[in-house]
């Protein structure tokens, strides 16, 4: 689950799930509930999402994919996942991804939803998006808010079609990341950036956010309501992403 602080009056978030820390249902109805209580009072000024151990995190808990029964089953959980990804990406206050360890997949989603990437400087973490190489494709609101933070489609394509994992560096040269920092300044640099935005007169900051994003909410929610984006789901059924799903699942026991 998540393990919920506040610092400064900042709410942190960090993913603590296992050794690493992967999304799964629970976790993804509290952090609605955690940005619905973000945007509806002015403490907290901003959101931090970081991670327990050596991963951000390692992205969807995989047992939710290999489990999926039916159809239905799939589309139900990205109903959910699509409403809890847009929300953070338009979340009023600050969000700022202070990325601790290793982060993969749906961890890389959530970050690129965030308004600012920072990551600890270690040379054995590994940040990148490898889901062309088990099979799935992007839903519509991770490939819009992954689109939305990078400043090329030719950066897009490097880091989505060849599902290479990057060190920090890279990640940073690629945009991926706006700061590599040392691991004791971490979290006392996200708060300063939160704290740097919406510490004015009038919180201009979040008109200017809204307005930032809002043709690709507005986007993302056309899209969801006007296409069969379902039926890209299927992949779930599909017997060699299935056995690559548990090989992935089994290598990371």
């Amino acid at each position: 689950m998540f393990e919920e602080t506040i610092q400064d009056d900042i709410k942190i978030v960090m993913f603590k799930n296992g050794k690493t820390n992967p999304i799964n249902k629970e976790m993804l109805l509290q952090l609605k509930e955690i940005i619905d209580e973000v945007n509806a009072h002015p403490i907290p000024k901003g959101l931090i999402l970081t991670g327990d151990g050596r991963f951000f995190s390692s992205g969807f808990d995989l047992p939710i994919f290999i489990n999926f029964k039916e159809l239905k089953e799939a589309t139900d959980f990205f109903d959910m996942e699509e409403e809890v990804l847009l929300a953070l990406f338009t979340c009023e206050k600050p969000v700022v991804s202070a990325m601790n360890g290793h982060c993969a997949a749906a961890g890389l989603i959530y970050s690129m939803a965030a308004d600012y990437r920072i990551v600890k400087d270690h040379p054995k973490i590994k940040i990148g998006m490898s889901e062309i190489k088990i099979g799935l494709p992007l839903t519509i609101a991770q490939d819009e808010v992954m689109r939305f933070g990078f400043d090329s489609n030719r950066k897009f394509r490097d880091v989505m079609f060849f599902g290479e994992m990057m060190d920090v560096y890279k990640a940073k040269e690629l945009k991926l990341v706006d700061e590599v920092v040392a691991e004791d300044q971490l979290i006392d640099r996200a708060k300063q950036v939160i704290t740097q935005w919406i510490d004015t007169p009038n919180r201009p900051f979040i008109r200017m956010k809204q307005l930032l994003r809002m043709d690709t909410a507005r986007r993302i929610q056309k899209k969801l309501k006007e296409e069969n984006w379902h039926e890209g789901l299927n992949c779930f059924f599909r017997e060699d992403v299935r056995q690559t799903l548990e090989f992935v699942q089994a290598s990371m026991a």
